[in-house]
């Protein structure tokens, strides 16, 4: 529930979103799985990569001979992926090289060549080049894009024929327990900054997931979806919690600053009570196969 995107955001939620991708093994499953046998290694175009969670989900998964092309607008994160890989390579028992300019990642089944480079996506989504038949691939995206900038990255996608994977796109299922009597107030003023742009168009917020399926259903793309949903126990994860509290509270403030006093107000219960609360925050994980 931030915008921020610094590293420290990133790190911080990436174990939240390593449990949620699991509940939507399959829709990664059925996007894997369309590959003709003979079709050769797997190149893949991760967008807004941050420090690179995308890469060390899938990885593993896709078998050897891999070119990833890691995509972000945000020099700092780029600069970030070398170190985020190692460490967690170092935890995985992977191996990561350094090679200049690209990245070389392997492990037991498995390895990668990795390339990274800065793009305004929002400013210069026709300067993206898609291989044709690549993986094209998004985690907690979509909700920041606007109809627009979405139909368009999927006519591009479908005329380089790409199978597509987005994860972690939020949606409006947001569950706090126990409840409070501002919940609904609150949340309201967060889905409606949701909806702000975020330099792409008003942004989709929580109907984007709703919306890419429409407009990959009427373009006759073969799809699955499955919910991904982030469960924050405040007992067990006090720091993601007080940063969800956090974000929440500044998003609400920042849509409707003369409703500052109910949401402070309702921070400081939430605050109060962080051992004793639960949060699910709904995510919807989808992946696509071009026609025919």
């Amino acid at each position: 529930m931030s915008d921020g995107f610094s590293a420290g955001w990133l790190q911080l939620r990436e174990p939240f979103d390593t449990a949620a991708r699991a509940q939507a093994d399959a829709v990664r499953q059925f996007a894997l799985a369309g590959r003709a046998a003979d079709a050769g290694p797997w190149s893949v175009i991760d967008l807004a990569c941050g420090t690179g969670a995308n890469l060390r989900a899938l990885a593993p998964r896709l078998g050897q001979g891999q070119r990833w092309r890691l995509i972000d607008h945000d020099d700092a994160l780029l600069g970030e992926v070398p170190a985020a890989l190692a460490r967690w390579a170092t935890a995985a028992g992977h191996r990561v090289t350094p090679g200049g300019a690209t990245i070389h990642l392997a492990g037991e089944g498995f390895d990668a060549i990795i390339e990274r480079r800065r793009l305004d996506l929002a400013a210069a989504l026709h300067d993206l080049e898609l291989p044709p038949g690549a993986l094209l691939t998004a985690s907690a995206l979509l909700d920041l894009v606007s109809a627009h900038w979405l139909q368009a990255l999927l006519q591009h996608a479908l005329a380089a024929r790409a199978t597509l994977l987005f994860a972690l796109t939020a949606d409006a299922r947001i569950r706090w327990s126990p409840g409070d009597p501002a919940d609904e107030a609150v949340q309201a003023l967060f889905a409606a900054h949701q909806r702000r742009d975020k330099g792409f168009g008003a942004a989709l917020g929580s109907q984007a997931a709703t919306v890419a399926l429409e407009h990959l259903a009427a373009a006759g793309w073969t799809t699955r979806h499955a919910a991904s949903d982030w469960l924050i126990d405040g007992a067990q994860a006090p720091a993601m919690l007080r940063a969800m509290v956090e974000g929440t509270a500044a998003a609400a403030i920042e849509q409707d600053p003369a409703a500052r006093a109910l949401v402070q107000a309702w921070a400081l219960r939430r605050q109060g009570a962080l051992p004793a609360t639960r949060l699910r925050v709904g995510h919807v994980d989808l992946a696509a196969r071009p026609p025919g």
